[in-house]
């Protein structure tokens, strides 16, 4: 058992085969903070260590995930250019890393999956989702651009539906996420976490060897690919959190008042 890291906003557990990671924060509706994003990398590569070869991302209490944390949105509309690049990047290299995750992966979303929640909960290799979740890639709302998911958006479930989420920012229910292809099942809620499990336990009868070949295989197909599109995106992440609509944006998120956009 490789489990040594003390967790503050997660819970990581381990069954045989498998592992879970539980985001709880769940009065924070399992927001990202800087913390979370840093803990994630931390689980992830404990249990990459481990003898466990299918992970469950699940949350705690209502919210799968809402977002980004709110006290660091108020810190991003004051970080320099500098940080501002860092910060894209470590959220792009967070979600490669799940996207990419050697073992095979399972989110299990409860409630609300929003903005790079959403990217949370889709970019694993299964998305299983009670009735009671929705999706939405809320970014342009606030005078953000939804830059880092789009791209693996677009290869998920096309482009047309893609431009219809990213551009509108709409909410969109469970079942309409499944009849995209941004969820492969809509369970009852109190079956989610019993339907992972089903799910892992049915993927853990297949040889472990050929799961991890075959997701090695995946990742080569689209490694050059997302190498090119994610420098670009972290670029745009960056360069929008300068303009003053997207500072508006967020005071007017923050305030809860409508945003007086200028197209600044």
């Amino acid at each position: 058992m490789s489990d040594h890291h003390q967790y503050a906003a997660l819970t990581l557990t381990y069954d045989g085969a498998v592992a879970t990671l539980t985001l709880n924060r769940p009065e924070k509706r399992n927001a990202i903070s800087y913390q979370l994003i840093e803990e994630l990398h931390h689980g992830l590569h404990e249990v990459r260590k481990s003898a466990s070869y299918i992970l469950i991302l699940a949350g705690a209490g209502r919210a799968f995930c809402a977002g980004m944390d709110l006290d660091n949105l108020r810190e991003i509309t004051k970080h320099t250019e500098e940080e501002n690049l860092a910060d894209s990047g470590r959220m792009a290299h967070l979600f490669r890393t799940l996207y990419e995750f050697p073992l095979v992966t399972i989110a299990a979303v409860n409630g609300p999956a929003l903005a790079g929640g959403c990217g949370l909960a889709t970019l694993c290799d299964f998305t299983l989702a009670s009735s009671e979740a929705s999706f939405g890639y809320t970014e342009v709302r606030i005078g953000f651009v939804p830059a880092i998911v789009s791209t693996f958006l677009l290869r998920q479930i096309g482009e047309k539906p893609a431009r219809d989420l990213l551009l509108t920012g709409r909410i969109i229910s469970a079942e309409e996420a499944r009849r995209l292809g941004l969820v492969n099942e809509v369970v009852a809620p109190e079956r989610l976490l019993a339907r992972a499990r089903e799910l892992a336990k049915d993927l853990a009868a297949n040889s472990p060897a050929s799961l991890l070949a075959t997701k090695r295989l995946l990742r080569t197909y689209s490694h050059a690919e997302l190498d090119h599109q994610i420098a670009a995106a972290v670029d745009e992440n960056a360069r929008i959190r300068t303009t003053h609509d997207f500072r508006e944006g967020v005071s007017s998120f923050l305030e809860k008042r409508p945003p007086k956009w200028t197209g600044r």
